[in-house]
């Protein structure tokens, strides 16, 4: 995340710039900070909680310590840009968006796809009417053991509930969740089933969902993460009155296929890395008074809160 997705664009928009990174490791830290020209690092929070110069802190670790961080940077009176999950729970998504308000700070959480050009052109054809009344929305996600999408780390954190929350679900489904947020509103209800079918590790590999928005629109989703390669698929399908459109989430290029009638079209983009560029422009444009940042804590959460309500936890 931090080597392409993120860090590199706040040292490329103007009016940012990074001054101290933080890693347990000095060695991995040290590293990180020549590669990147970044002038300081650090093993120790605090080095960066009590500097006067830093205004906001972007955390980019594992979900189970998001609300420990934020809590730290807000009661420093640090703007806070948090990765996502914005974190395992609901719970401590209420408990971060307390804590910033408590201490006047703005908190921004990284689904970037709201600001990405593909996913706003399929948002400008809905709201263009073109597919008429939007009736439903289903998402379809079959990946293998190993999916493609995930940087393997040292250790797979992400198939560990107690760090994660909840598996690939919780890291993928969140960012189609949440785009879905974006174009329709809030969910209002939402069920699921889900279980761990092979076995391979201590997250569910399989889950399925029925939600329904805020404005009428039903959709349903099926995740799988330990299916063959050869029936690998990521596919968000909306379909209206007059027509229908279909889109991959993740993956390079973006391909959106839309069909009224008996005309056909595709169109295709390319998000460039570091592709978290747009939101985090949106950021800096917020702090100087020039715009508002789509993903916020409160949006966030209730992605985070569906993701809970799908997989039956309290």
């Amino acid at each position: 995340m931090c080597e392409v997705k993120s860090a590199p664009a706040m040292n490329q928009i103007p009016g940012s710039k990074i001054k101290t990174i933080m890693r347990r490791s000095a060695e991995k830290a040290a590293d990180y900070a020549q590669r990147h020209h970044i002038e300081h690092w650090t093993t120790d929070i605090n080095n960066i909680i009590n500097d006067p110069e830093i205004t906001a802190i972007y955390i980019a670790t594992p979900p189970d310590t998001h609300s420990i961080y934020t809590t730290l940077a807000a009661t420093a009176g640090k703007a806070v840009y948090v990765e996502k999950p914005m974190a395992n729970t609901y719970a401590e998504c209420i408990s971060m968006i307390e804590v910033c308000k408590k201490h006047n700070v703005p908190l921004f959480v990284a689904y970037y796809r709201r600001t990405l050009p593909g996913f706003l052109k399929v948002k400008e054809l809905i709201e263009s009417g073109i597919l008429g009344e939007i009736r439903l929305v289903s998402i379809e996600m079959f990946q293998p053991l190993q999916p493609v999408l995930i940087a393997q780390a040292e250790t797979n954190w992400r198939v560990k509930p107690e760090i994660a929350g909840g598996g690939y679900f919780h890291d993928l489904a969140s960012h189609q969740l949440d785009y879905l947020d974006f174009l329709f509103g809030p969910i209002t209800q939402a069920k699921g089933i889900s279980g761990n079918q092979a076995r391979q590790y201590p997250a569910d590999d399989i889950v399925t969902a029925s939600f329904k928005f805020e404005n009428g629109v039903i959709g349903s989703g099926i995740w799988c993460f330990t299916t063959d390669s050869n029936t690998e698929k990521d596919e968000i399908k909306i379909v209206g009155s007059k027509g229908q459109l279909s889109f991959n989430t993740f993956g390079d290029p973006m391909t959106i296929k839309i069909k009224v009638g008996d005309s056909e079209e595709t169109l295709r983009y390319s998000h460039k890395q570091p592709i978290q560029t747009p939101l985090i422009q949106t950021i800096i444009n917020q702090e100087n008074n020039k715009g508002i940042c789509p993903s916020t804590g409160e949006t966030a959460a209730r992605t985070t809160k569906i993701t809970d309500q799908i997989v039956c936890r309290k």
